[in-house]
């Protein structure tokens, strides 16, 4: 196979690819713009106390609750994992998210970065507001609504209890309205300790604390002053109404999600959980499990030996859920025994959740945030962009800077790879000499082409080496831009105030000068231009290519790149756009090095002097 065949089949295959993975990674410019509608919908809903539907009944007396039948789909200790009909979403709704508060009574909580309460009755964490993020780029939005009341149509709440058996009584359950012994309000500094008797000698005091972001911990301290031991299991479990609004694209789990020792990561979507209803994983001595959006989450991490299982419930109304049930606690007649588990509730901000995982030694809890396939590339090159951020204070410096050090750590292959082509180029004329000499004999031809490839120390494939290392870099800088929490809604300058959407204007309105909107395929903007620009400009350093395919390809590839880019994040084009110039400064310097002519100029004149000649031809 000649050089022409090789490069035309290099620049097919690319090309293909990218089409590719435009297609598969990218139902960006609709999906996103929808998905942020559907979100800012909701959150507007929620903070705004829309109006709700269906819900637990609550505000019911202690003495009621202490005998009412646990909500069915609380694991039971008789048989865990089973999900009978549901008794705990009947009772008359709450008209707004305001008034399901209000019907409650609760215990305020707050720290620098959360604000919410939590309902005394089942100690139900279910309001939950982050103090540090917005529904949009205006700080004036509102601020983002993580958990709600199960009365609200997006109830989102997290609660621990505790499933009896024949010989432990009454036990706390949804139903059950705790008693606050001490802590007007739940802070850094003051726990808050509740305490509920069931009437027949055993006494649950729970004590919750909450640390400086997103971590409560719940203790639960079993006080048996009955004459006979008890047997009980605690549970845990994070329950959301109604089906969120999702980005729906590969990249990016959003749904119901765990890690369980040896069967390790569990990313179940709520599509996949609507057809089995029922995911039970196998026991696990440690590990976490909860409920994942694209920048929050929730997640429980239990106290013990625990069965976890993943639930879609259809009776009353539907809901999803992630629950455990430890291994079965008995405690002698006077005796007490204690429980520790812990619920994360808040931003999926990295530094924190590996602070977490350090501290608590809580398994692989860092694959909350999706770092995906090139999770060995994509999350050092977070580490190493937040590094950079920390120094430059704007993520747009960092991901230029970010490029120039990939560009370092890929220069001796780079380097080889150019020096390769320019090479190539200096030996043309031998190479044309041996293609005529040969005529049709393919085999000498490549016979002589590799004896010169040897002499002149020419290794023909180093010129895709530098585009293949690229791919997985492209790929783990789009989930670093597309998924971290950290990039979002982070400004660059001007008029790129949110690296991790698409540039907002578009040459078709002159970038905002002309007044009207745009269709989204037409949302062509500034850096997606550049982006172009220097693709082209890269293109034309090289000698144009004899065989009229490839100049086809390699005309349109640029237009091509440029629409197609326009809808990825604006931090990923910037990248792209900055990695291209540096590539002509690099591959002209190495050329010139080498005594390869550099055909940019030349390759601008023919083109330009080409179009005059049309111009006046027409």
């Amino acid at each position: 196979m000649d050089d022409q065949n090789k490069n035309t089949i290099l620049a097919i295959v690319l090309s293909v690819v990218v089409l590719i993975a435009w297609q598969m990674l990218y139902v960006n410019p609709k999906i996103e713009k929808e998905r942020q509608a559907a979100d800012l919908q909701v959150q507007q809903e929620q903070t705004i106390d829309s109006s709700a539907a269906g819900g637990d009944t609550s505000g019911q007396s202690q003495g009621t609750a202490a005998n009412q039948t646990p909500s069915s789909d609380i694991p039971s200790a008789q048989s865990a994992g089973s999900a009978p009909g549901d008794a705990g979403t009947p009772g008359n709704a709450a008209a707004t998210r305001e008034a399901a508060l209000s019907n409650s009574e609760r215990v305020p909580f707050e720290n620098a970065h959360i604000i919410g309460s939590i309902n005394l009755q089942a100690a139900r964490i279910d309001d939950l507001k982050l103090k540090d993020y917005h529904i949009s780029i205006d700080e004036k939005s509102p601020r983002v609504v993580l958990l709600s009341p199960s009365q609200t149509t997006n109830g989102y709440f997290a609660e621990f209890g505790f499933a009896g058996s024949g010989n432990s009584g009454s036990t706390p359950g949804p139903q059950t309205v705790w008693t606050v012994v001490s802590g007007e309000t739940l802070t850094p500094e003051t726990p808050l300790v509740l305490e509920w008797d069931n009437g027949q000698g055993v006494v649950f005091r729970r004590t919750i604390t909450l640390d400086d972001t997103f971590l409560f911990s719940v203790e639960d301290e079993v006080i048996n002053n009955s004459g006979s031991a008890v047997s009980l299991s605690p549970y845990g479990r994070i329950t959301r109404f109604g089906l969120p609004a999702t980005a729906n694209i590969f990249v990016l789990h959003e749904g119901l999600i765990g890690y369980f020792g040896e069967e390790g990561l569990q990313e179940i979507d709520y599509g996949d959980l609507e057809d089995t209803n029922i995911i039970s994983p196998a026991p696990a001595q440690a590990g976490w499990l909860g409920i994942t959006d694209k920048y929050w989450a929730t997640a429980l991490i239990p106290g013990g030996t625990f069965k976890p299982r993943f639930a879609h419930f259809t009776e009353g109304r539907a809901r999803y859920q992630s629950d455990f049930l430890v291994d079965p606690v008995t405690v002698q007649p006077g005796g007490t025994d204690t429980i520790e588990h812990r619920l994360f509730a808040g931003a999926k901000k990295t530094e924190i959740i590996d602070s977490y995982e350090a501290r608590y030694g809580i398994p692989k809890f860092d694959l909350m945030i999706d770092w995906g396939w090139f999770y060995w590339i994509t999350k050092p090159l977070f580490k190493l962009m937040n590094f950079l951020y920390q120094l430059l204070g704007n993520f747009g410096l960092s991901i230029l800077a970010t490029t120039v050090v990939i560009k370092a750590i890929l220069f001796p292959l780079a380097n080889l790879s150019y020096a390769s082509m320019a090479k190539m180029k200096k030996v043309q004329p031998e190479m044309q000499k041996i293609k005529e000499e040969a005529g049709d004999d393919r085999l000498k031809m490549q016979q002589e082409m590799m004896a010169l490839y040897k002499r002149e120390k020419i290794n023909p494939a180093a010129g895709c080496w530098p585009m293949l290392v690229q791919i997985p870099i492209f790929f783990a800088l789009y989930k670093v831009i597309y998924v971290t929490i950290e990039m979002r809604h982070a400004p660059f300058f001007g008029w790129i105030q949110d690296l991790s959407a698409p540039d907002p204007t578009s040459l078709f309105n002159l970038f905002g000068l002309l007044p009207y909107d745009v269709p989204l395929f037409l949302m062509i903007g500034v850096w997606p231009l550049l982006m172009g620009i220097t693709m082209f400009l890269q293109m034309q350093m090289n000698p144009a290519p004899p065989d009229p395919t490839q100049q086809m390809i390699f005309k349109w590839m640029p237009v091509v790149f440029t629409f197609m880019l326009a809808t990825f994040p604006a931090g990923l084009v910037i990248y792209w756009a900055w990695n291209n110039t540096l590539s002509i400064i690099q591959q002209g310097i190495i050329m010139k090095r080498n005594g390869v002519k550099i055909e940019l100029w030349d390759n601008l004149k023919s083109l330009f002097t080409r179009v005059s000649s049309k111009s006046a031809s027409d």
